[in-house]
Order: C-alpha cells, then sequence, then structure tokens
C-alpha cells in the first residue's frame, strides 16, 4: 500500500445506495478518514438513480456506518465530505447534471481537476456508464494537469471473448494506466507480504525453485453457501467466481519472477508472464485434472434451477512451463458449504532424500510454508524436531506468526489500502488488460468443456465437508 497522501480529488461513486457501497467503500473512506489518509481536500459524490438529497444520504450511510462500528464522535466530520445526485444511469443526457454538479463542488470546496470513478454496479454496467461519461465529456480532464481514472469491480467478463470486448470498450474511453480492476484479494496484507518473504528473505528465495519444491496449495473455502446470491451463481459458478480471478492471482504472486524493481508496471510485467506461461489443460486432460462438485441442497436454493448442473466446488492442478516451475503441480480449491472458512497457500517441500530417524516425515509436505490470508492473517513453517528423551523420535512442529500478535498494528482493510493506491494512481495491485485475457485463456477450454458435458462428471459433496471424496484423484501423476 501506498504511504504517499493522495492529491487533492473528488470520487464519484456510482451505484451509491447499493450494498457494496454501504458495505465496503463508505466503511473503507471513513477508516481513512480516521487514520488522516484522505486527501487534504477531498469530497464524495454518490450517485445512482434512488431519490436523494445530500442530507438524506449521509443520514442513510450513518444507519449503516453506526450499524458496522457503532457510534464515533466524529461521523459527522466525515459524513459532511458526502454528496449526491440522483441520476437515471440508463439515459445519457442525465449525465449533464452530473458533470454539473461535479462542476460545482470543486468549485465550493477548492478541488483540483481530479476525478475517480467507481463501478459499483451490476456488471451490465460496465458497458454502459463509460460510453456515457466519454458522451458527455466526463472521461477527459479540463486542465493540462487533471486526469479522471475509474475503478470497476470483478468480474471483468464472463469468458475470453467478454473481457477482450470490456477491456477494449475501456481502453478506447480511458488509457490503461487510469483503469483500476480491483480484487480485493490482492489487498489484503498476507498477500502483499508474499512478495516481502520471498524478495527479501534469502532462507526462502533460493529455495523457491523446482529443485526445493515438491508442490503448492492455493485453497479459499467458505462456510456459507450461495444464500440470496442463486441467480448471480447460477451464471456464474466457482470456477469463474474465485478460480480465474482470486486464486489465480495469488498464484501469480507465489509464481512471479523478481522484478528489477519495486515499480507497477514491472510487477505487472511478471504476472503476465506468469499467465501466459500456464501449460494449457484441453481436451481428456480437463477431466483428469479438474474437478467440479455441488454441495446437496444446491438445487433448492432461491433462484437456483431444479436441475443445475453448476459447480459450488472446483479442485485443478495446473503447471507453469518455465525453469523455475517447470512439472511443479499447483493444485487451487475453493468451495461453499465447507466445514470452516478459511484461506491459505501452503508452499510444499521436498523431503530429505534419506530417512534416519524414527517418526521422520517421508514425502511432498514435510516440510510447509502456510501462508493465512483469512481468518486469522498469518505465517507458519512446518518442520520436524526431536521429542524430548531417550531416542532420535521425530515430530513435526510449526512456527506461527500471527498478525493480531502485534498489538500495536492495527490491519487496515483491504478495500482501504485499494483504494489509497487508486487514489494516488499505484496499479501494483490492480490486475491489467493483458493478464486478465491471458487468465481467461486458459480457463475458457474449461468452461467449454463442461458446457459440452453438461452434467457429466458432476459430482456431489454434503454441507460442511471438505469437498466431494473423489478430490484427491487430481493428486494421482499423470
Amino acid at each position: 500500500m501506498s504511504t504517499k497522501k493522495p492529491d487533492d480529488q473528488l470520487l464519484v461513486i456510482f451505484g451509491a445506495s447499493g450494498d457494496l457501497t454501504f458495505r465496503k467503500l463508505i466503511p473503507a473512506l471513513y477508516d481513512m478518514y480516521t487514520r488522516d489518509l484522505l486527501p487534504e481536500r477531498f469530497q464524495v459524490l454518490g450517485t445512482s438513480r434512488t431519490t436523494y438529497d445530500d442530507t438524506g444520504f449521509r443520514e442513510e450511510q450513518r444507519g449503516h456506518l453506526e450499524e458496522l462500528k457503532g457510534k464515533q464522535e466524529n461521523t459527522d466530520a466525515f459524513l459532511g465530505l458526502l454528496h449526491y445526485q440522483a441520476i437515471d444511469t440508463y439515459l445519457s443526457t442525465d449525465y449533464l447534471r452530473l458533470k454539473e454538479r461535479i462542476g460545482e463542488l470543486q468549485t465550493a470546496f477548492s478541488l483540483p481537476d481530479k476525478v475517480i470513478f467507481y463501478l459499483a454496479t451490476p456488471p451490465v454496467m460496465y458497458h454502459i456508464i463509460p460510453s456515457f461519461l466519454l458522451a458527455n465529456g466526463l472521461n477527459q480532464p479540463i486542465t493540462s494537469d487533471g486526469w479522471r481514472r475509474i475503478i470497476v469491480e470483478k468480474p471483468f467478463g464472463t469468458d475470453l471473448h467478454s473481457a477482450e470486448a470490456l477491456n477494449a470498450e475501456l481502453r478506447a474511453i480511458f488509457p490503461e494506466n487510469d483503469i483500476f480492476r480491483i480484487d480485493h484479494y490482492l489487498g489484503k496484507e498476507t498477500v502483499q507480504n508474499i512478495l516481502v518473504l520471498r524478495f527479501s528473505n534469502g532462507i526462502f528465495e533460493p529455495l523457491w525453485h523446482r529443485h526445493y519444491i515438491d508442490s503448492i496449495e492455493i485453497v479459499a473455502y467458505e462456510e456459507l453457501g450461495v444464500e440470496l446470491r442463486g441467480k448471480y451463481y447460477e451464471s456464474t459458478g466457482a470456477l469463474r467466481d474465485m478460480i480465474q480471478n482470486h486464486l489465480m492471482e495469488l498464484m501469480a504472486f507465489v509464481a512471479m519472477e523478481p522484478p528489477p524493481s519495486f515499480d507497477p508496471e514491472l510487477m505487472r510485467n511478471e504476472i503476465h508472464k506468469v499467465f501466459t506461461s500456464l501449460r494449457p489443460v484441453t481436451g481428456t486432460q480437463i477431466d483428469r485434472q479438474v474437478v467440479r462438485a455441488q454441495y446437496e441442497g444446491y438445487r433448492q436454493e432461491a433462484d437456483v434451477a431444479p436441475d443445475s448442473v453448476m459447480e459450488t466446488w472446483v479442485g485443478m492442478k495446473l503447471f507453469i512451463d518455465n525453469t523455475r516451475w517447470s512439472d511443479v503441480p499447483f493444485y487451487l480449491y475453493t468451495g461453499k458449504k465447507m466445514s470452516k472458512k478459511l484461506s491459505e497457500i501452503y508452499i510444499n517441500f521436498k523431503s530429505t532424500p534419506h530417512i534416519l530417524f524414527d517418526g521422520q516425515c517421508a514425502g511432498g509436505s514435510c516440510n510447509q510454508l502456510v501462508i493465512r490470508i483469512q481468518p486469522d492473517e498469518g505465517i507458519s513453517l512446518r518442520f520436524g524436531l526431536k521429542v524430548p528423551g531417550a531416542g532420535f523420535r521425530v515430530e513435526r512442529v510449526s512456527m506461527d506468526f500471527r498478525y493480531d500478535s502485534l498489538s500495536h498494528v492495527s490491519l487496515p482493510d483491504a478495500y482501504v489500502r485499494l483504494l489509497l493506491d487508486a487514489m494516488n494512481g499505484d496499479a501494483t495491485l490492480y490486475p491489467r488488460s493483458d493478464a486478465l485475457e491471458a487468465s481467461w485463456r486458459f480457463i475458457d477450454p474449461i468452461l467449454n468443456h463442461w458446457k459440452e458435458k453438461a452434467g457429466e462428471g458432476l459430482l456431489f459433496y454434503l454441507p460442511g465437508t471438505d469437498g466431494p471424496e473423489e478430490k484427491d484423484c487430481i493428486w494421482v501423476p499423470e
């Protein structure tokens, strides 16, 4: 996360009356306000079709803030930064009223011509809003030192074709370096610490190689089911919802080569190289390397088809064909209605070539580095030590670090980090269009294969378990 205080600017939130705004964006901005991370001159303009005036919008957000954080002394001062302009976002001429309101706020609060547009809206609006910004001259700064940026939430397309089309549309309206595709997983402290752990420690970086690593697992499990999001999930599924973005981005952080310097574009170059080095999975390989399953009861969820074949669990094995990772399997797992909520990365080191001691571990996960992303962010190192007493019996032990053990450090929410970076124009933690398209290029054949096979090969698992019993079949060497 950038530590630089951002330039003075205006943030315009489309979808300001929606769930994402009151659950994530306003609380994140409030945290930035209390941490003195906001620009010296800064205002927020919310817009949507819901009818509010400034006072009504502020009171609505006050209620949500107090529900999430309780009553705070400085809430009034923060809410004074919020403004609202109702428009019909499907009507191009209404954007002239938005343009006029932006100008009024810039004049009233002495703001420079620097504006971020945040699309906290359904994905269908990703095509509509930018085109209307273009049509009304809102995508271009008026002054030579001004700028316009846009933040887009996932999903970034539903397949390669739609992702390419969306990227082309956005790049025709905004320069690539002013497009911020937000993935909140990349804002988590432990995810960013992967880079520091790897590239700043001589005890890890030399071992981060196929000669010493047996396999890598990346897991993201949730206890909840689809809840009231059945309609969304029926058009998405676990592969699109979690693997294509969150887990593949985590994989890229784990697998990337060190950039020449900590520069956003150099970092994103290395991430792109990882995705273009993925070994394609096609045809019958998909059945051997990708397992899909659905939790029992999913078909009874609201807005879910009674004969749905949509996956709620995916396990897959993939390979990165380059010098560092040749033939090292990467395993990605995600699922809903699991036994517990967790997101973890397991670096499984190769065992010693010779077994000397009683109880000594043999296999590909004897020495393990575990990077915990949630719920308790931290890092563990697992290795063998002698059991006290006579003889040389070995047991595995763990050295653990948890961020909450640093009582003087309060971890900011992922949206705080990512909003601050976007305000500063730092795109390090934001996926670039070429990497995004490369990840879809890998995923597309799997989606097409499943579409052709309909429900053939779909497994089922009981809620509250660790997924289908057959999930370990992807560990079998080919």
